[in-house]
């Protein structure tokens, strides 16, 4: 199987992979903007327009768009994050025509009908009511947020009640052509699919789709770290620990996914076997690295209940801080295994992996080779990971968010403190 790739006059980017031992095509359109790139008054509008595109065009009601794609059995969605939105879709070989017909539909003829948005609207703060009802979701909007406080970057992707209400159709219209453009779009097919037959598709569509009229600088991201904090009165407790993380084109890019891994990537880690299986402090404990464009994020998440937070949040300290000093060549060999492993398996999901050549596509300009990434991990030794585990865990802010019976635990000076002077002493000691 191999990538594909031609670039249409106005910059927009072709990619296919072809499978011919499948029958079905996954494909999608990617937009490079997200909910980063909201003004200030725009909070909530790139999520509400990916609603508003399948709620009817000049040729499709939103009822047709439904039945159309589903009298072939196919499936059609759409996704909103930080910095990239995608529609996207899967049908059998034979339907890949009637599925770009609909996604380009929608991107380039919505009517954005008063009645349609404000039933939408109403949609949409019911989705953001139920975040809020839901702690082990909205935690980790309040961890970004006190990660990055007052930024577009740290901001929920859904809006508010209070932003989503003030949208016009007008306003709609005025977003979509200032950030989507061909210059920014990545059209994707992996499947039972040829790359001449999926090109003349998007190029029929696409190929004189104008470049996006907005600005192309986003504000720089400037980690601040923070404490979010919200008592309420729950059977458990959701609490988030993290750091400043690397960007995906940083040098640290790879290691730190290797580090998250080894501190809460599963079952053997270090954080799952102490807390939970030794200790039994809490049901749930992982660790994760999110990365964006000019920054990241490097958590850890544990929910527990009200009679183990006093002594789970240090505990969790104390792996961090331990981990720093002591890991192993056989724990590092291990999370390469397993983030192997996640490449090879999601990839054989059709979807996956035209999600993943979007994103590649957008990010470096290319579609990366398997054995480029294996090669990246397997360059990084024991000795960068442990510098580079002093320097997340002792070298940034702390970010703290939690929500539920939170009386017991400790204040966010008193986290701070638990890991910049152990921290600190180890990294001489180690030298």
């Amino acid at each position: 199987m191999r990538v594909q790739t031609t670039t249409l006059s106005n910059g927009l980017i072709v990619a296919t992979e072809t499978r011919s031992h499948v029958e079905s095509v996954a494909l999608g359109l990617w937009n490079n903007s997200g909910s980063r790139h909201e003004h200030p008054d725009e909070h909530g509008i790139a999520h509400l327009l990916e609603h508003m595109a399948f709620k009817g065009t000049s040729r499709r009601s939103a009822e047709d768009i439904a039945v159309e794609i589903e009298n072939v059995g196919g499936e059609i969605n759409a996704s909103t994050s930080v910095e990239t939105t995608s529609f996207f879709a899967r049908v059998l070989k034979e339907d890949v025509g009637l599925a770009t017909d609909i996604l380009c539909d929608i991107l380039r003829d919505s009517t954005f009908d008063e009645d349609e948005l404000q039933r939408e609207k109403h949609v949409i703060v019911q989705e953001i009511g139920a975040a809020m009802d839901t702690p082990d979701d909205i935690v980790f909007d309040r961890f970004a947020e006190a990660a990055f406080d007052g930024q577009p970057v740290g901001r929920s992707v859904l809006g508010t009640r209070e932003t989503i209400e003030t949208f016009s159709s007008d306003q709609l219209r005025s977003y979509l052509a200032r950030e989507y453009g061909g210059d920014r779009m990545i059209a994707v097919a992996v499947g039972a699919v040829e790359h001449e037959d999926f090109l003349r598709e998007i190029e029929s569509r696409l190929g004189d789709l104008g470049s996006h009229t907005g600005d192309d600088s986003l504000s720089a991201a400037i980690y601040t770290g923070g404490d979010f904090r919200e008592t309420r009165d729950l059977l458990d407790a959701q609490i988030l620990i993290g750091f400043e993380g690397k960007a995906f084109l940083a040098r640290d890019f790879y290691a730190s996914q290797l580090l998250a891994t080894v501190l809460g990537g599963g079952m053997s880690s270090r954080l799952f076997q102490e807390v939970r299986e030794k200790r039994g402090l809490c049901y749930s404990v992982s660790a994760f690295h999110w990365s964006f464009s000019d920054t990241g994020l490097f958590g850890i998440h544990a929910a527990t209940g009200e009679e183990d937070i006093a002594e789970l949040v240090p505990v969790l300290l104390d792996e961090m801080t331990n981990l720093a000093g002591s890991i192993r060549q056989d724990e590092v060999d291990r999370a390469r295994a397993q983030l192997r492993a996640s490449l090879f398996m999601s990839n054989e999901s059709s979807m996956s992996r035209a999600s993943q050549i979007a994103r590649q596509l957008l990010i470096h300009g290319r579609v990366l080779p398997r054995q480029e990434i294996m090669d990246r991990l397997g360059d990084i030794s024991v000795e960068r990971i442990r510098d580079l585990a002093y320097r997340t865990f002792g070298g940034s802010t702390p970010t703290v968010a939690a929500i539920g019976p939170l009386n017991p635990m400790l204040s966010y000076n008193d986290v701070h403190g638990r890991l910049s002077g152990p921290l600190e002493m180890r990294r001489v000691a180690a030298s």
